[in-house]
């Protein structure tokens, strides 16, 4: 059964604090061999998603062509600098998110947006699969206008394939990105670190329309 404490999203009064430091996380890429933070290059855009359990849905992007770089943590929540512990209490308002650098001169917006609907569930709310809790919720978060017409335009492409599927109406939301908290270093690139590690992400099975 869902708990209503799990699946509530907190107000910004009833969230944790945090703490005014930032954790610890190294500056290279474990598989990749690029930077984790900023400064990234010109010709790079940045996009934030939430799929689930953050460790499948990174693998997910670090694999796709153009990529330059991928870190996992926490946004679209109230708590300063959050832990996981914190953000598994769901008393932090953040979902599990995906930092995804990619090279506009390979790959585009559209092409990492597809990725994002392919895999996972974005019809399931406030869980992914058996992971249940605000911090699994599917959600885009976007660094300026461009980004919020894309996400919703490939949101409605995607949606027109669902019901011959018989899945339901889709739940994610596409809000402008706000501040982005890295992961503790071991969430970082996890399924390379561990590669029997928990995955945790499915998906409808279908393919974004080409």
């Amino acid at each position: 059964m869902f708990t209503s404490s799990k699946t509530r999203m907190p107000s910004e009064a009833q969230a944790l604090p945090g703490r005014p430091e930032p954790l610890h996380v190294e500056n290279l890429h474990f598989v990749l061999g690029t930077r984790l933070k900023p400064p990234f290059p010109a010709s790079t855009a940045t996009l934030m998603v939430g799929m689930g359990c953050f460790w499948g849905a990174e693998k997910v992007y670090w694999q796709a062509p153009g990529v330059y770089t991928t870190a996992v943590g926490y946004s679209a929540g109230f708590t300063l600098n959050p832990t996981y512990q914190e953000v598994c209490s769901g008393l932090t308002g953040h979902n599990e998110v995906v930092l995804v650098v990619f090279d506009l001169a390979e790959t585009s917006l559209e092409k990492m947006l597809a990725l994002f609907w392919e895999n996972h569930d974005p019809t399931q709310g406030m869980r992914q699969g058996n992971d249940v809790g605000t911090q699994y919720r599917s959600g885009v978060y976007v660094a300026d206008d461009h980004q919020q017409q894309v996400a919703e335009s490939t949101r409605d492409v995607f949606a027109e394939v669902l019901p011959a599927a018989r899945y339901g109406q889709i739940t994610t939301e596409i809000l402008p990105a706000g501040d982005f908290y890295y992961a503790e270093g071991y969430h970082q690139q996890y399924l390379a670190k561990n590669p029997r590690g928990y995955c945790g992400l499915g998906g409808t099975g279908l393919r974004y329309p080409s």
